[in-house]
């Protein structure tokens, strides 16, 4: 990969200069005018792309962003670069010229978002103007030099039968999950990071009637339904002086008054749990969010730990819940790809509540199959 050269750094110190040469044709003008008119038009193209990069984009970490099928890319001091291509991560060729041009690069993409990263605020978490997600430590908080962590957002535009045919629904998978949709059940899809829960809630919202609206809270612009009626609103962090942020529990209150028909939570992971809960039991039918969890058994733990957080006693939260929800959708990744794993059916145990197993890939005993069934409207 390339790195900054001396003519780049040249014409670098001569926008600086004049900020007012933005386009890239000014730029390519100045290379021209830097190189003494000797290069071609190839050396011209790469030479504007590297200032580009380095102005506005991610300077060398840039090209690996644009690689297909990369997930994140992750950078641990000047000379350890990683990325995620699906199949674990890879160690790449990008080193920087030191931990100074990394810490550079972090503080850049991060007033990009309006956001401060500097010794007295020593990480920041992000969303950048892309729909890259940033988080950035400096050090001394980090020991290894200023560390690096972009997430490449890609819109999910894969339907039920694309899954199906990838493999990701086994079994009777498919089937279930269309009558869950079908019946306007309110779920969770839970599963760990890069288990594809953003995939498939995506292509279950497609699923829903075009007769309804669907309403969408969002961290980030992941979710894109092929559905055409959704209405999306995006958190926001706080700027410069640490005002101005809109957090999704923000998000849900202002959905609820948006005359809903289906309320989406993209990730349940604070205080927003309260209100999705809260809304779930007001009438709004076939809401539905995704949740981090390593098993659907832990999904009431993982809530009762959100809710208490939030204000709620836990009596409260399992009673809201109970209410609420009414499927688990657990996806597993494993050498063979990510799957749907587990449907779990949310019952009360005393004043708790459970998910037991109603449908499992493997093939297993589900205690709660009949349960499912029902609740679905599918045979046993």
């Amino acid at each position: 990969m390339r790195e900054s050269t001396p003519l780049v750094d040249r014409v670098r110190a001569r926008l600086a200069a004049d900020p007012a040469m933005t386009s890239q044709a000014a730029v390519a003008a100045l290379v021209r005018q830097e190189a003494g008119g000797l290069v071609g038009d190839g050396d011209v193209l790469d030479a504007v792309r590297a200032t580009v990069d380095e102005l506005s984009g991610a300077g060398v970490l840039e090209p690996l962003l644009r690689l297909p099928g990369v997930t994140d890319v992750l950078v641990v001091g000047a000379d350890r670069v990683w990325v995620d291509r699906g199949a674990g991560l890879e160690e790449t060729g990008v080193r920087f010229a030191d931990d100074e041009a990394v810490r550079r690069l972090a503080v850049r993409l991060a007033a990009s978002a309006g956001r401060r990263l500097d010794d007295a605020a020593p990480w920041a978490d992000v969303g950048l103007p892309d729909g890259t997600r940033l988080h950035a430590v400096l050090p001394p908080v980090s020991g290894s030099g200023t560390c690096l962590s972009l997430r490449v957002l890609r819109r999910a535009r894969l339907d039920l039968t694309d899954l199906a045919a990838a493999g990701a629904l086994p079994g009777a998978a498919e089937h279930l999950l269309r009558a869950l949709v079908a019946r306007r059940c309110a779920f969770l899809v839970t599963g760990g990071t890069g288990t594809g829960k953003t995939t498939l809630l995506s292509a279950l919202l497609g699923l829903v009637p075009p007769a309804e609206r669907v309403l969408v809270c969002e961290d980030a612009a992941e979710l894109d339904p092929q559905h055409p009626h959704v209405v999306r609103l995006l958190t926001r962090p706080p700027n410069v002086e640490s005002v101005g942020a809109v957090t999704l529990r923000d998000l849900v209150r202002q959905a609820l008054r948006m005359r809903p028909d289906r309320l989406v939570v993209g990730e349940v992971r604070g205080a927003e749990v309260v209100d999705l809960l809260a809304a779930l039991n007001t009438g709004h039918d076939g809401g539905c969010g995704t949740l981090h969890v390593n098993r659907a058994a832990e999904v009431p733990a993982r809530l009762e730990a959100l809710g208490v957080a939030a204000g709620l006693d836990r009596a409260a939260v399992h009673s809201q819940a109970a209410a609420a929800l009414s499927v688990v959708v657990h996806l597993r990744r494993a050498a063979g790809g990510r799957r749907v794993e587990e449907l779990g059916v949310v019952r009360r145990r005393g004043e708790l509540i459970e998910v037991v197993s109603g449908w499992r890939a493997d093939g297993a005993e589900a205690p709660a199959g009949a349960e499912l069934a029902a609740l679905l409207g599918v045979r046993a």
